[in-house]
C-alpha cells in the first residue's frame, strides 16, 4: 500500500510540474509576443489543418498591420460590436459574465461565454473554439498574463491582426482586402461596422450575411461614436 501511495504521488507531482510548465511557456509567449507579431495562432493552425485534409496546398490569407495602419472605424466598430467596457476593464467584464452563466444556466449548456477582447484573444493565441469549463479557466489564466504585460493598445492591435474573419482569412487586413478590396486603414464606418458584427461566425456569416445582421450593422454603426479607443 506504502508502495502505491508513493507512485501516486509522484504522478501527482509529475502533473503539476507538467502544468507549471505550460504556465511558463504560456508566459514566455505572451512576453515575446509583446513585442513581436504571432507568426501563427492556435486557431490558424486549426483551421489550416481543416483545409488542408481537403486540399492539400491550402493556405491562410494573414498579414500583420501596425496599429496605426489600421482604420480608426475598425477599432470603434470592433469594441462597439464586442467589448463597450474594453477600455476600463482589466480583462473581465463581470456583469457578462454573469448574464453568460444565466443564460447557460437556463439552457442546461453552455451557449454564451461573455468574452472580453482580452478573453478572446487569449482563446485565438492559444486554445480552440470548444466550449468548455476547463478551457474557460485556462483561458482566464491566459488574459491575467495578457493584461498585467500588454497595454490596451497592444491588446488591441493583436486582436484585430489574429481574429477569424472568414474560412481561412484572419486579421483585418486579410478581410479588408478580402471583402472590399482595400487595405485596413482606408475602411469606412458602415464597412467596418459589418465586418465587427462578423466576428461571433465569421465563417457562417461570410456566406450569409442576411437582414438582421445587416440591422445589426446598422446599430453598430450608430453606437461607434461613443466607443473609447486606446
Amino acid at each position: 500500500m506504502s508502495r502505491l501511495w508513493h507512485w501516486i504521488r509522484r504522478g501527482l507531482l509529475a502533473v503539476v510540474l507538467l502544468f507549471v510548465a505550460y504556465q511558463l511557456w504560456l508566459l514566455g509567449n505572451v512576453l515575446w509576443w509583446k513585442w513581436v507579431p504571432p507568426a501563427e495562432t492556435s486557431f490558424m493552425s486549426l483551421r489550416l489543418d481543416e483545409l488542408s485534409s481537403g486540399k492539400p496546398d491550402a493556405e491562410l490569407h494573414y498579414r500583420w498591420v501596425p496599429y496605426d495602419k489600421i482604420s480608426i472605424h475598425l477599432k470603434r466598430a470592433v469594441i462597439a460590436a464586442e467589448d463597450d467596457k474594453f477600455i476600463d476593464h482589466e480583462g473581465f467584464d463581470w456583469e457578462g459574465i454573469q448574464k453568460a452563466i444565466e443564460k447557460n444556466q437556463k439552457k442546461g449548456r453552455m451557449v454564451a461565454g461573455g468574452s472580453t477582447i482580452s478573453q478572446q484573444l487569449a482563446k485565438n493565441l492559444f486554445l480552440s473554439p470548444s466550449r468548455s469549463y476547463f478551457r474557460k479557466a485556462e483561458e482566464a489564466i491566459i488574459t491575467v498574463m495578457i493584461e498585467a504585460l500588454w497595454d490596451k493598445r497592444r491588446i488591441l492591435e493583436v486582436y484585430l491582426n489574429v481574429v477569424e474573419w472568414g474560412n481561412g482569412i484572419f486579421g483585418c487586413e486579410a478581410a479588408a482586402q478580402r471583402y472590399y478590396r482595400i487595405p485596413a486603414a482606408q475602411l469606412a464606418p458602415a464597412q467596418a461596422a459589418r465586418l465587427a458584427v462578423m466576428l461571433p461566425n465569421p465563417r457562417k456569416y461570410e456566406k450569409s450575411y442576411g437582414p438582421r445582421l445587416a440591422a445589426h450593422a446598422a446599430r453598430i454603426q450608430g453606437r461607434m461614436q461613443y466607443s473609447e479607443v486606446p
